[in-house]
């Protein structure tokens, strides 16, 4: 539980106190949405629990991406730079944004690490949020969409046990599908978890260490990227169909 906010628990901060913390993170998130925007980036939160195969997952985009597109990521943690350093290597310009005791990101933290982040060349920007399967979900970062991993090793009844995470999903990624056979694992039961809290279902089943799945997840993002703004032969502005999640 986070010490600073309480994370929605008003017997550690007051409920007054909580709408006024979020009300100037949705302020932040704001600026942050904006800046994304005008820079033509994909910004994607992707949540989970420890473990959950987050950082692997983004190396096996970065894999599977080749040359083809420059991303970059700031990965939230309590202590330590491995997740950063693991991106780096796999080609992901990355920075490591810590948090001390905080169990989330937050949209301050996020801008802070924008303006000291070594490249604005991005076409995708990973926003690797602190592992937890709750209060993340409760801060707007200025993403475009919410990434939820999902591991089989969580077990399947994750969406119905943390419905507010899956509640604020686009996408949930299945991730580890390689160990189903090792384990006693019903994906029909987390399809059906999914249904009865994501107001849209969506699931991807991806493993990283095999790499399946990879090529759908990375034709979603894809998908999701904001068309570039292009000039008319009158010298105008045209905006071409963009994809549009709202976030609160």
């Amino acid at each position: 539980m986070c010490e600073t906010c309480g994370c929605g628990d008003p017997e550690i901060v007051p409920i007054e106190v909580q709408e006024r913390i979020l009300s100037d993170n949705d302020a932040q998130a704001a600026h942050n949405r904006s800046h994304f925007k005008g820079l033509g980036v994909l910004a994607i939160n992707l949540m989970g629990s420890p473990g959950a195969g987050k950082t692997a997952v983004l190396e096996a985009t970065a894999k599977a991406a080749g040359e083809r597109l420059k991303l970059g990521a700031v990965s939230g943690d309590l202590a330590t730079d491995r997740d950063a350093d693991r991106l780096n290597a796999s080609g992901i310009v990355s920075a490591t944004i810590t948090t001390g005791s905080a169990c989330h990101l937050d949209a301050r933290l996020v801008h802070h690490a924008l303006h000291h982040f070594p490249s604005t060349e991005s076409d995708i920007f990973f926003i690797e949020n602190v592992g937890n399967l709750v209060c993340p979900a409760i801060y707007d970062l200025g993403q475009a969409a919410n990434v939820v991993a999902l591991s089989v090793t969580e077990g399947e009844d994750k969406p119905l046990k943390y419905p507010v995470m899956f509640q604020k999903a686009d996408l949930v990624l299945l991730t580890k599908i390689d160990l189903i056979p090792h384990l006693d694992f019903d994906v029909a039961a987390v399809e059906d978890g999914l249904a009865r809290v994501m107001p849209e279902p969506k699931l991807l089943k991806v493993s990283a260490k095999t790499g399946e799945g990879i090529d759908a997840w990375l034709a979603w993002l894809e998908e999701e990227r904001p068309v570039p703004v292009e000039e008319t032969p009158e010298g105008h502005h045209h905006h071409g169909h963009e994809h549009h999640h709202e976030h609160h």
